[in-house]
């Protein structure tokens, strides 16, 4: 009963929320125990569970090592995960565990191992797994979340993990803190163009990326290498109605307005800027000017003083 239980629960999971807090304590953990190395860390996932919609709203690393050449040989210390479990109660009693991290940046063959270890510590919902890539050069969202699903095949039941969309989310008390910390990780050399120039750049190159994986995905249903599955042909098809049109005349004539208004703005800045520099230059040297003929009448001044 408590399997079945366990997998309704699991089916129930719509999304999966990730708080700043979280990716900084992930970031923190893989700097100080495996930077610089092929190893990865794990740690467990505190927050809440509203709806099959759940909040990870805090975390805590948890001591993690598993033998490169074996991977059915690793070692998660669960005395540490229960001292650290009942001291966080203390602290706040509504966060409880929903599930454990990893730095990935794939699953590994261990992963459903931990996850059986996770699960005697959550109640009445099943845990998700949430893999957080730490390399600085992903453009898009650091985290992947999974559930467990059991697939009944040849008379065997297997569990594997199944997607899970991720969000990153933040309260007003978070974002608070996450814009101080970019107050200094900001080049103020940097202009606001470039910046947004880089983050369409950043957002192109994402939907490349994913729209090369629905190719690979279509070829190899094609080839007969995977099951089409529904949903996902629904969503590709969503996803293609939405798409404008671009050949028609109204559209790219709005888009060379927008553009010609953006371009008439940066270049009305760039001469404001400039009038403005060259008014601060004359400013200067009349300035300048002043205070030299002061100086030079004090100077004739004082000639004339020691003549007398």
């Amino acid at each position: 009963i408590n399997n079945i239980n366990n997998t309704m629960a699991t089916n129930d999971i719509l999304d999966v929320t990730v708080h700043p807090l979280v990716l900084l304590s992930v970031a923190d953990h893989y700097h100080r125990v495996a930077r610089g190395t092929r190893k990865r860390v794990v740690g467990v996932l505190l927050g809440t569970v509203h709806g099959g919609k759940v909040d990870a709203t805090n975390s805590f690393a948890v001591p993690f090592e598993e033998d490169s050449k074996n991977p059915a040989v690793f070692y998660l210390d669960h005395n540490y995960l229960e001292n650290m479990l009942e001291m966080f109660r203390k602290v706040n009693v509504k966060e409880r565990v929903v599930g454990f991290y990893s730095t990935g940046p794939q699953i590994r063959p261990n992963d459903l191992r931990i996850y059986d270890l996770v699960e005697r510590f959550v109640n009445n919902v099943a845990p998700v797994f949430c893999i957080i890539d730490v390399r600085p050069n992903r453009q898009s969202i650091p985290t992947t979340a999974y559930k467990v699903v059991e697939e009944v095949g040849d008379s065997q039941r297997q569990r594997s993990f199944s997607h899970v969309p991720s969000l990153i989310g933040a309260m007003e008390a978070e974002e608070v803190g996450v814009e101080h910390l970019l107050r200094d990780i900001n080049d103020p050399t940097v202009s606001t163009v470039a910046s947004l120039i880089k983050a369409k750049m950043a957002g192109l190159s994402t939907l490349t990326e994913k729209l090369v994986e629905c190719k690979d995905y279509l070829e190899e249903c094609v080839r007969g290498e995977k099951k089409i599955n529904e949903d996902i042909i629904a969503n590709m098809q969503t996803i293609l109605n939405l798409l404008p049109n671009l050949n028609t005349e109204d559209l790219v004539r709005s888009l060379l307005v927008k553009t010609n208004d953006m371009y008439m703005a940066m270049y009305l800045g760039a001469l404001i800027r400039t009038v403005i520099a060259l008014h601060d230059l004359v400013n200067n040297k009349v300035e300048y000017g002043k205070e030299t003929e002061e100086k030079k009448e004090e100077v004739v001044a004082e000639e004339k003083k020691a003549d007398k």
